[in-house]
């Protein structure tokens, strides 16, 4: 700052006037934006680095930084008020009474410290994490990001949902990538007790076999022991039908969706091509004189 003063002397500028006080104070706010900000640039820097380097959890990092983020900017806040003569004393006692400005913080604002909080649990205990694939009540799709209020959920159809922490640390959660990707997707459909089971089941496991989307689960030793890739049970006597399901294999749930919509159409082929009934609900109307 001494260089700032010895130029503004130089040109005229008395230290006793008020221009000079001015340019003084925002010469300090623009120095103080300034570090700031490139402190916030190097720790994202550092994060983003510690990420490459796969020394910390993408879910992990991204938590820490959005929060080391937040302490920076809220200490250059304080240190702009201290730059501004007058607000000295103002802010010395708001810091000092930071205690009792954070209980009447936290009762005004309960639900955006719960979300912060529920953030920091989040990112240490990982019910799921960014890329995650999770089921939340209807909503289905990809963990794209978690920031110290939100969880940003992409679905499939390409859309951002926006749940609280909070929320989400609340509610049962179907984490479908915790630990492994793949997919049994439960391929069901009901046929007619006149139609034929087991050629039924034989058109389902050859339909989903040469799917190329189907994924062997097998271990080792199942395929020696000749195990079923796929197997298919009858799971209920209806009303009108006789319910078969089989048990299929992706890779993960993008492709169980997509197996599951192209077995809809090609087994529906094939049975109208070998005479296997699907059934469906029928009305009888009486008319009465």
């Amino acid at each position: 700052m001494d260089f700032f003063e010895n130029v503004l002397m130089k040109i005229g500028i008395a230290p006793t006037s008020i221009i000079y006080t001015i340019i003084i104070i925002s010469v300090k706010i623009v120095l103080i934006i300034i570090a700031t900000l490139i402190v916030v640039k190097v720790i994202k820097k550092i994060m983003d680095h510690r990420l490459l380097l796969k020394r910390m959890d993408v879910t992990q990092s991204s938590y820490i930084k959005y929060f080391l983020v937040g302490l920076v900017y809220f200490f250059g806040i304080i240190a702009i008020l201290f730059s501004i003569p007058g607000l000295e004393k103002i802010t010395t006692t708001l810091v000092a009474g930071s205690g009792v400005i954070a209980i009447i913080i936290g009762f005004a604002s309960q639900e955006a410290l719960s979300n912060v909080v529920s953030g920091i649990l989040i990112a240490i205990f990982q019910p799921f994490k960014v890329d995650d694939v999770i089921k939340l009540k209807d909503i289905i799709g990809v963990v794209e990001d978690i920031d110290l209020r939100d969880t940003v959920i992409k679905t499939f159809n390409n859309q951002r949902v926006i749940i609280p922490n909070s929320v989400m640390n609340r509610e049962v959660i179907e984490n479908a990538t915790i630990y492994e990707r793949e997919i049994c997707k439960f391929f069901e459909i009901g046929i007619s007790y006149d139609s034929d089971i087991d050629k039924a089941k034989d058109i389902i496991r050859e339909e989903a076999l040469k799917h190329p989307l189907f994924f062997d689960n097998r271990t080792k030793k199942e395929k020696n022991d000749g195990v079923d890739p796929i197997k298919i049970k009858v799971v209920n006597l209806g009303d009108s039908s006789v319910d078969i399901r089989a048990w299929i294999w992706t890779k993960d749930f993008g492709q169980a969706f997509e197996l599951g919509c192209d077995l809809n159409e090609s087994v529906k082929k094939r049975f109208d091509n070998e005479d296997i009934e699907i059934p469906f609900p029928h009305t009888t109307v009486v008319m009465k004189k």
